[in-house]
């Protein structure tokens, strides 16, 4: 028999309606798992297992009456950014020590209402701000994946690094993300899961711990293409609570799956061709292109000029509202508080104890660049950069139906090696900060191996509120690659 923590959502949810087995029974296998492999890859920061119990006994007595949510039974990790009532939540920060929500983000009340189950809180970059999961005050996560011959440990990406590793573990069979600038995309891709970012106001931001507001979007992290359709149905909602969040309907994103790609145009932007590019991604690019054909699409070069301004552009916007919203950690109202003389002091010691290295550099660079005699030089050009970004991405949709690009620049790298220089990791997200700058979607599909044995992903990013023509073309690059996107279990051997 199959373990319980290899099957899919769609799988498990054929067998607890088939009645195979138990909502308890799948729990308390992914506790198990757990219990074994999260000293060595460090994905759960707080693991509830007393919870999940509960929920799935609940879900079982649901599935007796015939009252089955949509995901009913289904163990799912939870990224430590999305507020969860009654379970400690810190966005991976001293500086929110011991903060408890008294209420629930929208996102994780729609997956609970559909009868899900929460196995705990995933650890992630400290406030999101990181692209390897190295950031956060709990240490940093581990990749379950290792290169062919070597102990090496590696990153899982970040900042969903948790999300990303716990999924390419077992130890959930989905989980929830975070992409602010490629925040799900680029650690999907370096660990062979799926990850979609939704449309900007797609998901409601109410209840997740803020980043950069304009530019953070909710979505998940699964283990195929399918699994991902049904977690953003569920996850996607409009809300009342967010003015950013966009009052349209959810599509049935599972239905759009299988429809294939025939008659689709795709672009090809050549801007993504950039110096420097390793053979092995310019060759799995290609190799998606043939897939594509291959399926009855067309294939359509694209220009997007304005790509090589993306990056810095970003790095303007991104910690220009960071500084904003960090604002509000003080050590007054909750969370870490450190003694002073007066409260300028309090406030100078609790940020200075609270904010790790890579947060207090970004809330440094957002300061000035805001500041009174740079405002317009820096954070109003970044804006008008990203006007024409958008605008690049509206030509190009008048000619195709999706682009397909690369994810990351390379295989995952390994812990330590990019922390002393940012900029090396700040490149990271190259591929990836066009899609949220412009607020579109995209979404990262496991397409092969690198020379090292270790995922690489392809990107595809689509029309704003189109997810479902990334579902589908999401769909047959998968089924091309034809590959088991599963890392050798090496952690619960310990």
């Amino acid at each position: 028999m199959t373990e319980l923590t290899d099957l899919t959502i769609a799988e498990a949810r054929e067998g607890l309606r088939g009645k195979s087995f138990s909502a308890r029974e799948l729990a308390e296998a992914h506790v198990d798992a757990i219990d074994k492999a999260n000293d060595a890859l460090n994905v759960y920061v707080l693991p509830t297992p007393e919870r999940a119990l509960d929920m799935a006994q609940s879900s079982d007595a649901r599935l007796k009456k015939g009252e089955a949510g949509l995901l009913e039974g289904i163990p799912l990790g939870i990224k430590d950014l999305f507020c969860t009532k009654g379970v400690r939540t810190t966005a991976c920060s001293h500086i929110l020590d011991g903060f408890t929500p008294t209420y629930e983000s929208t996102v994780t009340a729609n997956l609970w209402a559909e009868g899900a189950v929460m196995l705990g809180k995933l650890n992630n970059d400290e406030f999101a701000m990181g692209s390897s999961n190295e950031t956060s005050f709990y240490g940093p996560v581990v990749n379950p994946w290792q290169r062919k011959g070597s102990n090496a440990k590696l990153v899982p990406g970040g900042s969903s690094g948790g999300s990303s590793a716990a999924v390419a573990a077992r130890l959930c069979m989905g989980a929830t993300a975070t992409d602010t600038g490629g925040s799900i995309r680029q650690p999907a891709a370096v660990t062979g899961t799926v990850g979609i970012k939704p449309t900007y106001g797609r998901c409601s931001r109410w209840g997740i711990v803020a980043f950069a507001s304009s530019l953070d979007q909710a979505g998940p992290i699964a283990r195929n293409v399918r699994d991902a359709a049904i977690l953003l149905k569920v996850m996607a909602s409009s809300d009342p609570k967010d003015t950013t969040s966009v009052g349209l309907p959810v599509p049935d994103y599972e239905a759009a799956v299988e429809r294939g790609v025939k008659g689709l145009t795709i672009g090809i932007p050549k801007e993504y061709r950039v110096p420097g590019m390793a053979p092995e991604i310019e060759k799995l690019w290609q190799q998606g292109v043939e897939w594509l054909k291959a399926a009855g699409a067309n294939i359509k070069e694209v220009n997007l000029p304005h790509t090589k301004y993306a990056l810095p552009s970003y790095y303007i916007v991104a910690p220009a509202e960071a500084s904003s919203n960090l604002a509000r950690y003080d050590g007054v109202r909750y969370g870490l508080r450190e003694k002073g003389s007066d409260m300028i002091s309090m406030y100078e010691n609790t940020r200075a104890a609270g904010f790790g290295a890579e947060v207090k550099r970004r809330i440094l660079i957002g300061t000035y660049v805001l500041s009174a005699g740079y405002y317009d030089a820096y954070y109003l050009k970044a804006q008008k950069v990203r006007t024409l970004i958008k605008q690049d991405f509206d030509n190009a949709f008048e000619e195709v139906d999706a682009i397909l690009t690369p994810t990351t620049p390379g295989p995952a790298f390994t812990l330590g090696e990019k922390t002393g220089d940012p900029v090396e990791m700040y490149l990271n997200d190259i591929f990836t900060v066009t899609v949220n700058m412009a607020g579109l979607p995209g979404m990262s599909i496991p397409a092969g191996l690198s020379s090292e044995g270790t995922p690489l992903g392809l990107q595809l990013i689509g029309r704003a509120f189109d997810e479902e023509t990334l579902f589908r073309t999401g769909r047959v690059i998968e089924e091309a690659a034809g590959l088991l996107f599963k890392p050798q279990d090496w952690w619960s051997k310990k």
